[in-house]
């Protein structure tokens, strides 16, 4: 049977995940807002908090895949670890002589140490066998390769749809490696060989994070912060003309850093329920989007745009549905605002009515018990600081 998942609350099979290593422990108060965290996490608590996220998901009869161990495995084939090598050291700010000396080491690292340089990055004061003028004049503490703390959230990098896998295209320059691992760990990992692939880094700017999977053969793609509107054409284009949807729904969000994702305003909980950010809710709109039928053979149908609407009535409408319930963060506007940031909206549903999010949440997770949603609560303190939630530290591969 195939991988893939058609919607975001049936029984989740397999996960992929990312436990925090090296790569968070290069973030220091200089870089930090570069690489998109809102401070200095405490690697060891955060791996701990990590460990019971996914043990909590293990518990639960979820398959736990590791983002690096995949990884080392995909750099067992000589063609993976060329390619990535190659474009790991691509960048134009090396010079010719750095390029050649770090493709040359990168070449002879066991997979487990090539993964760790390619997650963890490396600092010209770490290259002490080579020097050039660009070693030089560079700062020491320059990263020739960039870390990606951010590989943490492992919902952004890539998509499972049914039978197909979207790498997406990441639109922060912080993040842009990360869809080369995932890129790589499902073309040359034995466990995808079956999966066919769709979208890609080269493309348009879309993010996993923006994509809500309602029901089968509805998609909501938020557009703002990091997904475009190109990006969104590009990408309800190809799942329309695939089969994989009948209807896209293009939902319009704040670019703003507290609404990057539309996962940080809205998750589905159940089969016809979301939890909502309050103050945003009347202001979420959508236009639906569907592919009208081809003119003629060979040719491709021309997408029908839909006048803009209430996002609940759009999406209730696509799903057949009367009515798409929601629940609200917090009781009041000023907890809402604050259970919002610490990503109250962004569950991680295991199955229908079953739930993980951050325990400090208390009173979104109050609401939610309140409506029939058991919450697996998990700590967040730490992992929480780079603004993502469990929703957004998981990639499905695989729900009923």
């Amino acid at each position: 049977m195939g991988l893939g998942a058609d919607s975001e609350v049936g029984r989740l099979r397999t996960v992929m995940l990312h436990r925090p290593g090296a790569e968070l422990g290069r973030l220091t108060p200089r870089n930090n807002d570069q690489l998109l965290f809102d401070g200095i996490p405490w690697l060891g608590r955060a791996q701990d908090e990590h460990d019971a996220f996914a043990q909590a998901l293990r518990d639960r009869d979820v398959e736990v895949l590791y983002l690096v161990e995949l990884l080392a495995e995909a750099l067992e084939v000589e063609p993976a670890r060329a390619s990535i090598i190659e474009s790991t050291t691509s960048s134009l700010r090396l010079g010719d002589g750095l390029r050649g000396h770090l493709a040359s080491v990168m070449a002879d690292l066991a997979p487990d140490e090539l993964a760790l340089t390619l997650t963890a990055g490396l600092r010209n004061d770490e290259v002490t066998k080579f020097r050039s003028i660009v070693t030089s004049l560079l700062p020491p503490e320059d990263f020739l390769i960039e870390p990606l703390p951010n590989l943490l959230f492992t919902r952004d990098s890539s998509v499972w749809l049914p039978g197909q896998v979207a790498v997406t295209s990441l639109a922060m320059p912080a993040r842009v490696r990360e869809t080369q691992l995932t890129g790589l760990i499902y073309e040359h990992h034995p466990r995808f060989a079956d999966a066919s692939r769709v979208h890609g880094p080269h493309l348009e700017h879309v993010e996993g994070g923006d994509v809500l999977l309602l029901a089968p053969g509805v998609i909501a793609v938020g557009v703002g912060e990091r997904t475009t509107p190109a990006g969104f054409e590009r990408f309800a284009r190809q799942v329309l003309t695939d089969g994989l949807a009948h209807t896209v729904l293009a939902v319009p969000i704040a670019q703003e850093r507290a609404t990057m994702h539309l996962d940080t305003i809205v998750t589905m909980v159940d089969v016809d329920t979301v939890v909502i950010y309050p103050n945003m809710a009347h202001l979420l709109r959508a236009h639906a989007v569907t592919l009208a039928p081809p003119a003629g053979p060979g040719q491709t149908g021309e997408l029908l745009v839909e006048a803009e609407q209430s996002f609940f009535a759009a999406a209730a409408e696509a799903m057949g549905i009367e009515t798409l319930h929601q629940i609200d963060t917090g009781l009041d506007p000023v907890t809402a605002e604050r259970e919002q940031w610490d990503d109250g909206n962004n569950t991680l549903a295991i199955g229908p009515r079953l739930a993980v999010a951050y325990e400090r949440n208390e009173q979104t997770n109050e609401r939610l018990e309140e409506h029939g949603i058991e919450v697996v609560a998990i700590s967040g303190s730490e992992l929480g600081s780079g603004r993502g939630g469990p929703r957004c530290m998981s990639c499905p591969v695989d729900r009923d």
